[in-house]
């Protein structure tokens, strides 16, 4: 299984990508203990910020790049800090990159946003995941709302994985066997 954690926070080497990292290991982590069978590949990380001014043209290299692994993911994690109550610019910045409709067809994706208290904790759920859909991904799963402070902490992840691992876990795989 392909899977690319998709970090859109304005600082490098943020909290966003550690929380993005941890869902992704959580998740590979139970597709490797009797859930459905699936040789796993090395995980993609792809720091939005890290790809810099060529966000804002069309014709990055980089860009291209990161957007071409994006989209030949099997389950790609979308992460993005709670930023004026929503995601973050950056992060837009990369979702404008992608064809609307296909741009992430065949995809199982996971909107996850990271906050500091539960006043947005609908945030990836109605702001993320509706562009995720509109992009042409797959999105099982109810949108993922972490604190900030606390995500790390062992047990944080386990009420959304005990409810929604073998949703993803399954349309993840089935994207891969679709791929070929």
């Amino acid at each position: 299984m392909k899977t690319t954690v998709v970090a859109g926070n304005p600082k490098a080497g943020s909290r966003t990508l550690q929380a993005g990292i941890l869902l992704a290991e959580a998740l590979a982590a139970k597709t490797n203990s009797g859930g459905p069978s699936t040789e796993a590949e090395p995980l993609q990380l792809i720091d939005v910020i890290e790809l810099g001014p060529g966000l804002l043209g069309w014709e990055d290299a980089a860009v291209k790049d990161a957007v071409a692994t994006a989209s030949d993911s099997d389950l790609l994690i979308v992460a993005s800090p709670t930023f004026k109550a929503s995601y973050t610019g950056v992060l837009k910045l990369f979702l404008d990159q992608f064809d609307t409709g296909t741009g992430l067809a065949g995809v199982t994706a996971v909107a996850l946003m990271l906050g500091a208290g539960p006043t947005h904790a609908l945030a990836p759920e109605l702001l993320l995941k509706p562009v995720l859909v509109e992009l042409g991904a797959t999105t099982p799963a109810q949108g993922l709302y972490l604190n900030e402070k606390t995500f790390a902490e062992e047990g944080a992840l386990e009420p959304w994985l005990d409810r929604w691992a073998d949703v993803v876990i399954a349309s993840a795989v089935a994207a891969g066997v679709a791929r070929g």
